[in-house]
């Protein structure tokens, strides 16, 4: 039997003065990760991800994501090295692209952001093991940037990334791939072969983020995410039937995280929709730990 982590996010419509009492009800549960979000205007994944793991014992906290365009390689290895130094080992970064058309509302709109996602996560990288970075890139410059306080366990950094050529240069560069919610075990074999062709090899990481409502009644549950499903397909350009999640009774949600693991997540991470997602959540926990599936 396959096993996976799960994890919850922190939805970015969720007020963050709730994101306190949500962790460490989460972790009472015994949930693995908890993921909060950087989106333009919403909240800042940094600060989050402190309040997260300030606030509870044991989880793993995760960035889904950090956009490299509104972050200085340097600063973010900084906030990413204090919080690794004062939770070590329960922090995973995630770094993507950043939605291109709030990167240039913003003003940071990189000319190449294949080049800017590489030169970001290399120095971030290498800047949290310590090294000191000389780079002149195409996108980042750096004149012997080094951190006085490196982690003694530098975090996982995780690309978050949808498109081949990005699946490709996360293989090659990353920790691990963050996987957009929509995405199913058939996505998961071409993002296998994609991040492979980069050269991933077994130890990196696939973090799938996945839609999950559940209930008795599968057509109300249908009727609860059909606005995030649908507005989610638009984005991917997929028909809304084509966009996987984690839903219907509670043994459908269980069966479709088991293909996930079955298709290589390591971890899956719950976005839920509905009222009372912390009830949803334990009715999860619950029937993967009667079907085996959780990990721990």
């Amino acid at each position: 039997m396959t096993t996976v982590r799960i994890g919850v996010m922190y939805d970015r419509d969720w007020a963050p003065e709730g994101l306190p009492a949500f962790a460490r009800d989460a972790e009472a549960l015994g949930v693995d990760d908890l993921w909060v979000v950087e989106d333009l205007g919403w909240n800042g994944g940094v600060s989050a991800a402190a309040v997260a793991l300030a606030s509870t014992e044991r989880l793993r906290v995760g960035i889904g994501i950090t956009p490299a365009p509104l972050r200085s390689p340097a600063l973010l290895a900084m906030e990413l090295a204090t919080l690794a130094r004062v939770f070590p080992g329960r922090l995973t970064a995630g770094i993507g692209h950043g939605v291109a058309e709030w990167m240039a509302s913003v003003g940071v709109a990189p000319k190449s952001p294949l080049a800017l996602l590489e030169e970001t996560i290399r120095s971030v990288r290498a800047l949290l093991r310590g090294e000191r970075v000389e780079l002149d890139g195409r996108e980042v410059r750096l004149d012997g940037i080094k951190l006085v306080h490196p982690p003694q366990e530098p975090p996982p950094v995780v690309a978050g990334v949808v498109r081949p050529r990005s699946l490709e240069l996360s293989g090659r560069i990353a920790d691990g791939t963050l996987i957009a919610e929509g995405h199913g075990p058939r996505d998961l074999e071409r993002v296998r072969e994609l991040t492979a062709l980069g050269g991933a090899g077994a130890d990196h990481d696939l973090i799938v983020l996945a839609f999950c409502s559940v209930g008795e009644d599968r057509e109300q549950v249908a009727r609860t995410l059909r606005p995030s499903v649908e507005g989610h397909a638009a984005w991917l350009g997929r028909p809304p039937e084509q966009v996987f999640t984690v839903s219907g009774r509670v043994g459908d949600a269980a069966e479709r995280v088991g293909e996930l693991a079955a298709a290589g997540a390591g971890t899956v991470v719950l976005r839920i929709v509905g009222d009372e997602p912390l009830k949803q959540l334990g009715n999860v926990l619950e029937t993967l730990a009667a079907a085996g599936l959780r990990t721990g």
